[in-house]
């Protein structure tokens, strides 16, 4: 079936959706590209099912909702800036409930965010992989009544099968970031949000088979490149029986398999001279090589006591889902060879570390008419977090405070980079907004990718107790007056990212008493079991609770009130405390 067929396509028996689902694992599972898998889906959709505007959308962990990563029809500006959060609009309910939803009269649906005022039917399917929403396939058309229960159904099927090509996708892209940064820094690796356990992938690919296909063993054997042999890598057996070790290509159902890189089929093993009889009750068995981008990684293996156990649509079914077992084996080894290089790395880390508390100031410094306390808690063995302080005599003192983007050791290292960068601009006395226009200058010119940094620059004069701020993208300080808390409103854009910004400075007329609160996201953003983050508003009560304090206990009492609320939930990101009072 060609990809450049005739639109409307109606099947007529499961074995033609079996292999136009065939078709769709090919076209999805041939490239680890994310753009050009999106167009395949794109292509195979539209061309089965007309519709006006289409749009693939991809669930962000960190927007929380969705996002259009491929459409057809819809206004750039729609697809540059639509954020749905789940829950919201047909997409949005669909990637909430993981159900697919049709709708074909808009006008009279509550649900429905509209996008064309000629759009008349939706249908939006989620994508789902590993348990988690991968995102939502949604088309639009400008008739009543544009999809039926069968276009329902078909689209179902083709997100249930297009979402783990997709994830997969966009987890080979993090691991490919991370072999760039480990080659161009030496011994920096890229942290992954999860590390796939091969034993585990494997083990649940076994239940999910079974789920589908009765079987009393099953098997995955593993290509030796090296010795050109299959080797067992994982099984499960109704018997205690050993398998064989080593199988040569060629030899044995499974060596069939693998040699001609097709599926065998076999009704009665001991009438097909090939099979090794190693289990003498084993009457049938079928075996799929596992293919990815042509290059033979292995072989499931399925056998049976009973006699014609197998049957063409069971073959059918598991080489549909050969190329994603393939890339998801592929993707748990290349996983484990990170973390094994991970764990060698651990001591370059340490040694890391260590180097990091040297560049951060190790205590505050005496600052004439402030009193200054300052606590650190990086997530991971080094931080991204970053302070300074640089005099700049007859009373003044200019301030610091931040974060690089992301986490671990490249965070650290871009923190460092802009550290230094600080250091030398700040010789020359520069006001906050000056400094941070020609750091962002600086930084974009050596153009880090995917590199950023919010900051907080601020000008303390001791002469006149002003303090005047510029802001890069940071989180706005919390002043604290008697029992009033004071919110300086300043934005900017993080430096790093564009040439050429300009930064606005505020001021502020502080009085003595006065507590000046600067806290890192890793802060207000730190969330609970419950998903509910630690927030602005519980600060300022924790602020206020002990703003008679020094500044150093006040330090540790607002990172014993967020332990408090986070509990046992991991910390994802680093968190920083930097407080003045002005005396």
């Amino acid at each position: 079936m060609s990809l450049s067929g005739p639109p409307d396509v109606r099947f007529k028996d499961r074995t033609e959706i079996l292999d136009f689902l065939l078709e769709v694992a090919s076209v999805t599972q041939e490239t680890l590209d994310l753009d050009r898998i999106l167009a395949n889906v794109a292509s195979i959709v539209t061309r089965v099912i007309p519709s006006q505007l289409f749009a693939i959308l991809l669930y962000s962990e960190r927007s929380k909702g969705l996002r259009i990563r491929y459409a057809v029809g819809h206004r750039q500006e729609i697809v540059e800036n639509l954020l749905i959060p789940l829950g919201e609009g047909i997409t949005g309910i669909a990637g909430k409930t993981r159900e697919t939803i049709l709708s074909n009269d808009v006008r009279r649906d509550p649900n429905y965010l509209p996008a064309l005022d000629a759009v008349r039917s939706e249908l939006a399917a989620p994508m789902i992989a590993r348990g988690r929403l991968v995102g939502v396939i949604d088309l639009q058309s400008t008739s009543l009544n544009a999809y039926s229960d069968y276009d329902k159904m078909l689209v179902r099927l083709l997100a249930s099968r297009v979402g783990i090509s997709i994830d997969n996708a966009r987890l080979y892209r993090r691991v490919d970031i991370a072999h760039r940064t480990m080659r161009t820094l030496s011994r920096v690796s890229q942290e992954f949000s999860s590390i796939l356990d091969l034993d585990d992938l494997l083990r649940k690919l076994a239940e999910i088979i079974r789920s589908l296909i009765s079987y009393d063993a099953f098997s995955i054997l593993l290509l030796d490149e090296t010795n050109q042999v299959l080797r067992h890598t994982f099984s499960i057996r109704y018997d205690e029986e050993v398998n064989p070790d080593a199988i040569p290509l060629g030899e044995g159902i499974t060596g069939a398999a693998a040699r001609t890189r097709q599926p065998v089929l076999i009704e009665d093993t001991d009438a097909d001279p090939r099979y090794i009889a190693a289990h003498p009750n084993i009457h049938s068995e079928v075996a799929v090589p596992l293919l990815l981008r042509d290059r033979l990684i292995g072989v499931l293996d399925l056998e049976s006591i009973r006699l014609n156990n197998f049957t063409l649509e069971h073959v059918r079914t598991l080489t549909l889902l050969a190329p994603t077992i393939a890339s998801a084996i592929e993707n748990a080894r290349l996983y484990e060879e990170i973390a094994q290089r991970e764990k060698r790395m651990e001591d370059d880390l340490q040694a890391a570390r260590k180097l990091q508390t040297i560049l951060l100031p190790s205590d505050p410094p005496e600052v004439e008419g402030l009193e200054i306390g300052v606590g650190l808690k990086p997530a991971r063995e080094i931080s991204g977090d970053l302070f300074d302080f640089f005099d700049y005599d007859n009373g003044q003192m200019a301030i610091v405070f931040g974060d690089s983007s992301g986490k671990g050791a490249a965070a650290a290292l871009y923190a460092a980079l802009v550290g230094g960068l600080l250091r030398s601009l700040a010789r020359r006395k520069r006001g906050p907004a000056d400094l941070l226009r020609n750091l962002n200058q600086n930084l974009a010119e050596r153009k880090a990718q995917a590199q950023y940094a919010t900051l907080l620059a601020l000008l303390w004069d001791a002469r006149t107790q002003r303090l005047t701020m510029a802001n890069a993208g940071g989180t706005p300080p919390i002043i604290c007056r008697g029992d009033e808390l004071l919110k300086p409103e300043t934005s900017g854009v993080p430096v790093g990212l564009l040439d050429d910004r300009r930064y606005e400075e505020t001021v502020v007329q502080l009085q003595s008493g006065d507590l000046i609160v600067l806290t890192s996201d890793g802060i207000q953003d730190a969330f609970n079991a419950e998903g509910v983050e630690y927030g602005r508003e519980r600060l300022g009560i924790a602020i206020k609770q002990h703003s008679r304090d020094n500044v150093r206990a006040i330090v540790d009492s607002i990172f014993e009130d967020v332990q408090q609320h986070v509990g046992d939930a991991p910390q994802f990101d680093d968190q920083t405390i930097l407080i003045l009072r002005v005396q």
